[in-house]
């Protein structure tokens, strides 16, 4: 059943991701012009989502909720890196495959998934994986695509989603509740992020050549390990670890991690290969190829993680 409301969730999110490529393709728009919603994406809208997020009423069983998710997310992350190591050895996985493997578009598309399948008081439990995530991308993630050995910890400490988990649960933990007119705000904000977050990666196809893209075999072979090999071994941790059993709900908790793994690759790896000069158009094809095929791999792999 979960299967299908995915399905068509990701069917109305494609829709909208058809909008934006269209405004491209017919000349309305460029594909450059993505950037101002990426900037309301990133630095506005999924702040006020995290913050929202936790703005639910603080119980032992919502805290010990959210705790598995940001230990599920260390265990995820732990099978992501040992499972890419050891392909990147067997298929000689280049620095931009190894990271689109590990990192996934979950700040994109886990947030209104998980708010159109389950509600937004299940929303918190998908911040549990995006802070583990925010941290890992913004370190190993680019110490990956620049080969720099330097970690610059005044970044990490500036990324506006880290920040904004860090306020959300400063408000959740002290029991702070917002006054209804912010919450409003925070609300109707946070309403906005499917549809713009869509639209901006249909604006950011819109002068991809697909044809190119198709013909690039190497591209099904990093689509098969990211979208299904690797979520699969992950699925299988998640199932026969017993980590569902460490807080109430834990197996719906679990799921929604998984969501996380298996959307597309993260839009911040085309990003930082652009700013370092690391095969972007590759990342970006990888990118495109990965959210191409998420219509059925999600739905696929959600189904049996429901068996």
């Amino acid at each position: 059943m979960i299967a299908l409301l995915l399905l068509k969730q990701l069917i109305v999110l494609f829709v909208m991701m058809a909008m934006g490529l269209i405004l491209v393709r017919s000349g309305r728009a460029t594909a450059a012009d993505s950037r101002v919603l990426s900037i309301l994406c990133l630095y506005l809208i999924l702040p006020c989502v995290i913050i929202n997020a936790f703005q639910v009423r603080y119980t032992p069983a919502i805290r010990n909720g959210f705790l598995l998710a940001v230990l599920a997310g260390v265990v995820i992350h732990a099978v992501l890196f040992a499972s890419t190591f050891v392909l990147s050895r067997i298929f000689h996985l280049d620095r931009v495959e190894q990271a689109s493997i590990i990192y996934s578009n979950a700040a994109n598309l886990i947030i209104p998934l998980v708010t159109a399948l389950l509600g937004a008081k299940w929303v918190i439990y998908a911040c549990g994986f995006l802070a583990v995530q925010t941290v890992f991308i913004w370190t190993h993630g680019v110490f990956l695509m620049s080969g720099e050995t330097r970690f610059d910890l005044g970044k990490l400490l500036k990324n506006i989603n880290l920040i904004a988990m860090a306020v959300g649960m400063v408000f959740f933990f002290g029991r702070i509740q917002l006054p209804d007119l912010v919450q409003t705000v925070l609300t109707d904000v946070s309403a906005t992020v499917g549809p713009l977050s869509m639209i901006m990666i249909g604006m950011m196809l819109g002068e991809t050549s697909f044809r190119e893209i198709f013909l690039n075999k190497r591209l099904y072979l990093v689509t098969f390990l990211k979208m299904i090999l690797v979520p699969g071994l992950v699925l299988l941790v998640l199932r026969f670890s017993g980590l569902a059993g460490l807080a109430p709900g834990g197996k719906k908790i679990l799921m929604i991690s998984l969501l996380a793994v298996i959307t597309p690759v993260a839009s911040a790896v085309t990003q930082l290969a652009q700013l370092y000069g690391n095969r972007p158009q590759y990342a970006g094809s990888i990118n495109v190829m990965t959210t191409l095929c998420c219509l059925v791999t999600m739905p696929f792999m959600i189904a049996l993680y429901a068996m």
